[in-house]
Protein backbone atom coordinates (compact mmCIF):
# COMPACT_ATOMS: atom_id res chain seq x y z
CA UNK A 1 0.00 0.00 0.00
CA UNK A 2 1.11 3.25 -0.85
CA UNK A 3 -0.20 6.46 0.88
CA UNK A 4 0.90 9.74 0.82
CA UNK A 5 0.42 12.92 3.54
CA UNK A 6 -0.13 16.10 2.38
CA UNK A 7 2.43 17.66 4.69
CA UNK A 8 1.83 21.56 3.14
CA UNK A 9 2.20 22.52 6.92
CA UNK A 10 6.09 21.57 7.09
CA UNK A 11 6.56 25.06 4.87
CA UNK A 12 4.10 27.19 7.31
CA UNK A 13 4.46 29.05 10.08
CA UNK A 14 2.45 26.53 11.93
CA UNK A 15 2.03 25.12 15.78
CA UNK A 16 -0.10 22.41 16.97
CA UNK A 17 -0.94 21.04 13.21
CA UNK A 18 2.69 20.60 12.40
CA UNK A 19 3.88 19.03 15.08
CA UNK A 20 1.41 16.62 14.88
CA UNK A 21 2.35 16.19 10.95
CA UNK A 22 5.81 16.09 12.22
CA UNK A 23 5.70 13.05 14.63
CA UNK A 24 2.92 11.12 13.06
CA UNK A 25 4.75 11.01 10.00
CA UNK A 26 8.06 10.38 11.21
CA UNK A 27 6.68 6.92 13.10
CA UNK A 28 4.49 6.23 10.22
CA UNK A 29 7.71 5.60 8.63
CA UNK A 30 9.10 3.57 11.59
CA UNK A 31 6.30 1.22 11.45
CA UNK A 32 5.59 1.41 7.77
CA UNK A 33 6.40 -2.38 7.19
CA UNK A 34 6.29 -3.15 3.54
CA UNK A 35 3.81 0.18 3.25
CA UNK A 36 5.39 3.24 1.50
CA UNK A 37 4.65 6.07 2.66
CA UNK A 38 4.99 10.02 0.59
CA UNK A 39 4.75 13.64 1.84
CA UNK A 40 3.72 15.83 -0.38
CA UNK A 41 4.54 18.28 -1.90
CA UNK A 42 7.67 16.45 -2.67
CA UNK A 43 8.79 16.67 0.75
CA UNK A 44 11.63 14.83 2.76
CA UNK A 45 11.07 14.24 6.27
CA UNK A 46 12.57 16.87 8.21
CA UNK A 47 15.05 16.57 10.96
CA UNK A 48 13.49 19.03 13.56
CA UNK A 49 10.11 20.15 14.27
CA UNK A 50 11.02 23.94 13.62
CA UNK A 51 7.12 26.04 14.25
CA UNK A 52 7.94 29.47 12.54
CA UNK A 53 9.37 29.20 9.66
CA UNK A 54 9.38 26.43 6.68
CA UNK A 55 11.54 23.68 6.88
CA UNK A 56 12.70 24.63 3.61
CA UNK A 57 14.51 27.57 2.16
CA UNK A 58 12.88 30.09 0.16
CA UNK A 59 12.85 29.23 -2.72
CA UNK A 60 11.84 25.32 -2.65
CA UNK A 61 9.13 27.15 -0.14
CA UNK A 62 7.92 29.15 -3.37
CA UNK A 63 7.84 26.70 -5.61
CA UNK A 64 5.46 24.53 -3.56
CA UNK A 65 2.81 26.92 -2.37
CA UNK A 66 2.94 27.50 -6.19
CA UNK A 67 2.20 24.27 -7.20
CA UNK A 68 -0.30 24.26 -3.82
CA UNK A 69 -2.11 27.27 -5.38
CA UNK A 70 -2.14 25.77 -8.86
CA UNK A 71 -3.96 22.72 -7.94
CA UNK A 72 -6.43 24.82 -5.99
CA UNK A 73 -6.74 26.99 -9.24
CA UNK A 74 -7.19 24.68 -11.89
CA UNK A 75 -10.17 23.86 -13.56
CA UNK A 76 -9.13 20.14 -14.02
CA UNK A 77 -7.55 17.79 -11.37
CA UNK A 78 -3.95 18.17 -11.67
CA UNK A 79 -3.19 16.17 -8.96
CA UNK A 80 -4.54 13.13 -10.63
CA UNK A 81 -1.22 12.81 -12.44
CA UNK A 82 0.56 11.70 -9.03
CA UNK A 83 -2.96 10.12 -7.45
CA UNK A 84 -1.82 7.51 -10.48
CA UNK A 85 0.54 5.86 -8.27
CA UNK A 86 -1.17 6.11 -4.45
CA UNK A 87 -3.70 4.07 -2.87
CA UNK A 88 -4.63 6.41 -0.29
CA UNK A 89 -3.93 10.51 -0.28
CA UNK A 90 -4.28 12.01 3.09
CA UNK A 91 -5.14 15.44 2.50
CA UNK A 92 -4.43 19.31 4.64
CA UNK A 93 -6.44 21.89 5.14
CA UNK A 94 -4.77 24.17 2.29
CA UNK A 95 -5.39 21.72 -0.02
CA UNK A 96 -8.81 22.00 -1.11
CA UNK A 97 -8.63 19.73 -4.62
CA UNK A 98 -6.58 16.37 -3.98
CA UNK A 99 -6.18 13.63 -6.38
CA UNK A 100 -9.76 12.12 -7.04
CA UNK A 101 -8.08 8.74 -8.57
CA UNK A 102 -6.99 7.29 -4.88
CA UNK A 103 -8.84 6.84 -1.87
CA UNK A 104 -9.09 10.57 0.19
CA UNK A 105 -8.60 10.62 4.20
CA UNK A 106 -7.84 13.81 5.85
CA UNK A 107 -7.39 14.49 9.37
CA UNK A 108 -10.14 16.17 12.15
CA UNK A 109 -8.62 18.56 14.43
CA UNK A 110 -11.31 20.43 15.94
CA UNK A 111 -15.29 22.62 14.88
CA UNK A 112 -13.86 25.69 16.25
CA UNK A 113 -14.61 27.76 13.29
CA UNK A 114 -17.89 26.60 13.40
CA UNK A 115 -18.36 26.88 17.24
CA UNK A 116 -16.24 29.31 18.29
CA UNK A 117 -15.79 31.88 14.96
CA UNK A 118 -15.16 34.36 17.06
CA UNK A 119 -11.88 32.79 18.00
CA UNK A 120 -10.68 32.71 14.57
CA UNK A 121 -9.92 35.20 11.69
CA UNK A 122 -12.69 35.37 8.90
CA UNK A 123 -10.00 33.99 6.34
CA UNK A 124 -9.79 31.06 8.73
CA UNK A 125 -13.29 30.20 9.12
CA UNK A 126 -14.11 30.53 5.30
CA UNK A 127 -10.96 28.34 4.90
CA UNK A 128 -11.71 25.98 6.85
CA UNK A 129 -15.28 25.79 5.56
CA UNK A 130 -14.15 25.56 1.78
CA UNK A 131 -12.10 22.72 3.18
CA UNK A 132 -14.93 20.44 4.94
CA UNK A 133 -17.07 21.81 1.60
CA UNK A 134 -14.23 20.14 -1.03
CA UNK A 135 -12.99 17.22 1.23
CA UNK A 136 -14.23 16.55 4.64
CA UNK A 137 -17.53 15.82 2.60
CA UNK A 138 -16.50 13.27 0.27
CA UNK A 139 -13.58 11.45 1.80
CA UNK A 140 -13.45 7.89 2.10
CA UNK A 141 -12.63 7.97 5.62
CA UNK A 142 -11.68 10.75 8.47
CA UNK A 143 -9.25 10.61 11.81
CA UNK A 144 -10.62 12.57 14.36
CA UNK A 145 -7.69 13.30 17.23
CA UNK A 146 -10.76 12.90 20.04
CA UNK A 147 -14.26 11.89 21.00
CA UNK A 148 -15.29 15.54 21.51
CA UNK A 149 -13.75 16.21 18.03
CA UNK A 150 -15.68 13.27 16.44
CA UNK A 151 -18.79 14.11 18.08
CA UNK A 152 -18.74 17.81 16.86
CA UNK A 153 -17.98 16.99 13.15
CA UNK A 154 -20.98 14.69 13.04
CA UNK A 155 -23.40 17.17 14.84
CA UNK A 156 -21.91 20.19 12.65
CA UNK A 157 -21.08 18.67 9.39
CA UNK A 158 -23.87 15.72 9.38
CA UNK A 159 -21.12 13.30 8.53
CA UNK A 160 -21.72 9.73 8.84
CA UNK A 161 -20.23 8.28 11.87
CA UNK A 162 -18.85 5.41 10.81
CA UNK A 163 -16.88 6.90 8.23
CA UNK A 164 -14.78 8.48 11.49
CA UNK A 165 -12.26 7.07 13.82
CA UNK A 166 -10.76 8.19 16.63
CA UNK A 167 -7.05 8.21 17.10
CA UNK A 168 -5.19 10.19 19.50
CA UNK A 169 -1.97 12.43 18.97
CA UNK A 170 1.22 11.14 20.63
CA UNK A 171 3.54 12.63 23.28
CA UNK A 172 7.10 12.74 21.72
CA UNK A 173 9.23 10.78 23.71
CA UNK A 174 11.28 12.96 25.45
CA UNK A 175 8.33 14.75 27.22
CA UNK A 176 8.45 10.85 29.17
CA UNK A 177 11.86 11.41 30.25
CA UNK A 178 12.18 15.08 30.92
CA UNK A 179 14.99 16.36 33.59
CA UNK A 180 13.69 19.69 35.13
CA UNK A 181 14.56 23.23 33.96
CA UNK A 182 16.26 25.62 37.04
CA UNK A 183 14.96 28.60 37.74
CA UNK A 184 14.79 31.14 40.42
CA UNK A 185 11.56 30.69 41.84
CA UNK A 186 8.79 27.60 41.67
CA UNK A 187 6.06 28.66 38.47
CA UNK A 188 3.31 27.83 37.06
CA UNK A 189 2.78 27.26 33.10
CA UNK A 190 1.28 28.36 30.76
CA UNK A 191 1.95 27.29 26.73
CA UNK A 192 0.17 27.99 23.86
CA UNK A 193 0.14 30.74 21.28
CA UNK A 194 -1.23 34.15 22.44
CA UNK A 195 -4.79 34.34 20.31
CA UNK A 196 -8.63 34.69 21.83
CA UNK A 197 -9.33 30.79 22.42
CA UNK A 198 -6.33 30.15 24.53
CA UNK A 199 -7.77 32.51 27.30
CA UNK A 200 -4.57 34.24 28.56
CA UNK A 201 -6.20 37.32 29.69
CA UNK A 202 -8.27 35.18 32.15
CA UNK A 203 -4.97 33.52 33.65
CA UNK A 204 -3.88 36.63 34.07
CA UNK A 205 -6.63 38.15 35.86
CA UNK A 206 -7.04 34.96 38.16
CA UNK A 207 -3.59 35.16 38.91
CA UNK A 208 -3.59 38.50 39.68
CA UNK A 209 -6.14 37.58 42.46
CA UNK A 210 -4.10 35.18 44.01
CA UNK A 211 -3.34 35.60 47.58
CA UNK A 212 0.02 38.10 47.55
CA UNK A 213 1.91 34.92 49.93
CA UNK A 214 1.00 32.94 47.12
CA UNK A 215 2.17 35.13 44.50
CA UNK A 216 5.44 35.78 46.60
CA UNK A 217 6.41 32.33 45.64
CA UNK A 218 5.06 31.06 42.37
CA UNK A 219 5.79 32.89 39.31
CA UNK A 220 3.53 32.77 36.34
CA UNK A 221 6.02 31.65 33.28
CA UNK A 222 4.23 31.97 29.54
CA UNK A 223 5.53 30.25 26.88
CA UNK A 224 4.19 31.10 23.43
CA UNK A 225 4.00 32.98 20.19
CA UNK A 226 2.22 36.02 19.98
CA UNK A 227 -1.19 34.70 17.41
CA UNK A 228 -3.90 37.29 16.42
CA UNK A 229 -6.05 39.18 18.30
CA UNK A 230 -4.29 39.68 21.98
CA UNK A 231 -2.77 42.96 21.46
CA UNK A 232 -3.77 44.22 24.81
CA UNK A 233 -2.87 40.44 26.79
CA UNK A 234 0.49 40.81 24.79
CA UNK A 235 0.99 44.23 26.29
CA UNK A 236 -0.06 43.08 29.52
CA UNK A 237 2.45 39.82 29.18
CA UNK A 238 5.20 41.99 28.18
CA UNK A 239 4.61 45.13 30.97
CA UNK A 240 6.76 42.65 33.39
CA UNK A 241 4.26 42.73 36.22
CA UNK A 242 5.26 41.14 39.25
CA UNK A 243 5.65 37.22 39.15
CA UNK A 244 4.40 37.59 35.79
CA UNK A 245 7.29 36.27 32.68
CA UNK A 246 6.75 35.57 29.20
CA UNK A 247 9.38 33.78 27.51
CA UNK A 248 7.82 34.33 23.56
CA UNK A 249 8.52 31.47 21.50
CA UNK A 250 10.25 28.09 22.81
CA UNK A 251 11.48 25.98 20.55
CA UNK A 252 10.41 22.23 20.81
CA UNK A 253 13.44 20.50 22.16
CA UNK A 254 13.07 22.83 24.90
CA UNK A 255 9.74 22.46 26.00
CA UNK A 256 10.39 19.27 28.10
CA UNK A 257 12.45 20.49 30.63
CA UNK A 258 10.30 23.65 30.96
CA UNK A 259 7.62 21.84 31.58
CA UNK A 260 9.17 19.33 34.13
CA UNK A 261 10.43 22.28 36.32
CA UNK A 262 6.62 23.67 36.52
CA UNK A 263 4.57 23.54 39.82
CA UNK A 264 1.55 22.86 37.65
CA UNK A 265 0.51 23.26 34.25
CA UNK A 266 -2.66 25.74 33.50
CA UNK A 267 -4.23 25.40 30.48
CA UNK A 268 -7.87 27.23 30.68
CA UNK A 269 -8.66 27.16 26.44
CA UNK A 270 -12.15 27.99 25.40
CA UNK A 271 -11.99 24.70 23.21
CA UNK A 272 -9.35 22.74 21.88
CA UNK A 273 -9.56 19.19 19.67
CA UNK A 274 -6.93 17.75 21.68
CA UNK A 275 -5.09 19.76 24.05
CA UNK A 276 -1.58 18.36 23.16
CA UNK A 277 0.38 20.97 25.95
CA UNK A 278 -2.25 19.32 28.35
CA UNK A 279 -0.93 15.29 27.48
CA UNK A 280 2.83 17.02 27.08
CA UNK A 281 2.58 18.12 30.92
CA UNK A 282 0.88 14.50 32.51
CA UNK A 283 3.89 13.16 30.26
CA UNK A 284 6.42 14.92 32.52
CA UNK A 285 4.62 14.32 35.40
CA UNK A 286 3.20 18.00 36.67
CA UNK A 287 -0.11 18.25 37.63
CA UNK A 288 -2.61 20.04 35.19
CA UNK A 289 -5.60 22.11 36.00
CA UNK A 290 -7.79 22.88 32.20
CA UNK A 291 -10.88 23.60 31.49
CA UNK A 292 -14.09 21.44 31.61
CA UNK A 293 -15.34 22.31 27.68
CA UNK A 294 -14.84 20.23 24.63
CA UNK A 295 -11.81 17.73 24.43
CA UNK A 296 -10.06 18.38 27.93
CA UNK A 297 -11.93 16.27 30.53
CA UNK A 298 -11.29 13.32 27.99
CA UNK A 299 -7.53 13.68 27.71
CA UNK A 300 -6.96 15.63 30.87
CA UNK A 301 -8.89 12.77 32.89
CA UNK A 302 -7.90 11.74 36.66
CA UNK A 303 -4.60 13.51 35.78
CA UNK A 304 -6.27 17.42 35.64
CA UNK A 305 -8.30 19.62 37.96
CA UNK A 306 -10.98 20.57 35.99
CA UNK A 307 -12.66 24.44 35.56
CA UNK A 308 -15.11 26.66 34.21
CA UNK A 309 -12.84 28.93 31.35
CA UNK A 310 -15.32 31.62 31.92
CA UNK A 311 -15.02 31.96 35.70
CA UNK A 312 -12.07 34.33 36.93
CA UNK A 313 -12.73 33.03 40.58
CA UNK A 314 -13.03 29.13 39.69
CA UNK A 315 -9.63 29.25 38.07
CA UNK A 316 -7.77 31.36 41.11
CA UNK A 317 -9.75 28.71 43.27
CA UNK A 318 -8.37 26.00 41.57
CA UNK A 319 -4.72 27.74 41.44
CA UNK A 320 -4.68 28.32 45.35
CA UNK A 321 -6.08 24.92 45.68
CA UNK A 322 -3.17 23.15 43.66
CA UNK A 323 -0.38 25.49 45.34
CA UNK A 324 -1.04 25.40 48.27
CA UNK A 325 -1.31 21.24 48.52
CA UNK A 326 1.51 19.05 47.81
CA UNK A 327 -0.46 16.05 47.75
CA UNK A 328 -2.94 17.18 45.65
CA UNK A 329 0.11 17.83 43.18
CA UNK A 330 1.17 14.57 43.67
CA UNK A 331 -1.58 12.43 43.10
CA UNK A 332 -2.51 14.48 39.83
CA UNK A 333 0.83 14.44 38.91
CA UNK A 334 0.90 10.36 39.20
CA UNK A 335 -2.53 9.75 37.88
CA UNK A 336 -1.55 11.86 34.68
CA UNK A 337 1.65 10.29 34.38
CA UNK A 338 -0.16 7.38 34.62
CA UNK A 339 -2.89 8.29 31.83
CA UNK A 340 -0.18 9.51 29.15
CA UNK A 341 1.13 6.17 28.32
CA UNK A 342 -2.22 6.08 25.93
CA UNK A 343 -0.96 9.29 24.37
CA UNK A 344 2.28 7.16 22.48
CA UNK A 345 3.22 8.13 19.08
CA UNK A 346 3.55 4.56 18.29
CA UNK A 347 -0.31 3.50 19.46
CA UNK A 348 -1.26 6.74 17.01
CA UNK A 349 0.75 5.07 14.03
CA UNK A 350 0.59 1.52 14.30
CA UNK A 351 -3.62 2.58 14.68
CA UNK A 352 -3.19 4.64 11.25
CA UNK A 353 -1.74 1.66 9.64
CA UNK A 354 -4.83 -0.37 10.68
CA UNK A 355 -7.33 2.26 9.45
CA UNK A 356 -5.52 3.51 6.05
CA UNK A 357 -6.20 -0.62 5.59
CA UNK A 358 -9.37 -0.60 6.34
CA UNK A 359 -10.01 1.96 3.92
CA UNK A 360 -8.12 0.45 1.01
Amino acid sequence: MRVSIDATPFLMNSAGVKTYIFYWTQYLRRMAGAHRLDLFPYLDAPETCVHDRSVLGPRPTLARLALLHLANQSPIPILNLIGFSLDIFHSSHQLLRPPRNAKLTATLYDMTCWLAPETHTAANVAAAKAFADGVLTRADGLIAISESTRADTIRVLGLKPERIEVIYPGVADPFFDATKAMRKKPYILFVGTIEPRKNVALLLDAYAQLAPSIRDEFDLVVAGPPGWGEPGTLRRLRSEAPGVHYLGYVPEEDLPSLMAGATAFVYPSLYEGFGLPVAQSMAVGVPVITSNVSSMPEVGGEGALLIDPRSTSELTSALSRMLLSPELRALLGANGRRRAEQYRWEVSARKSWEFFERIL
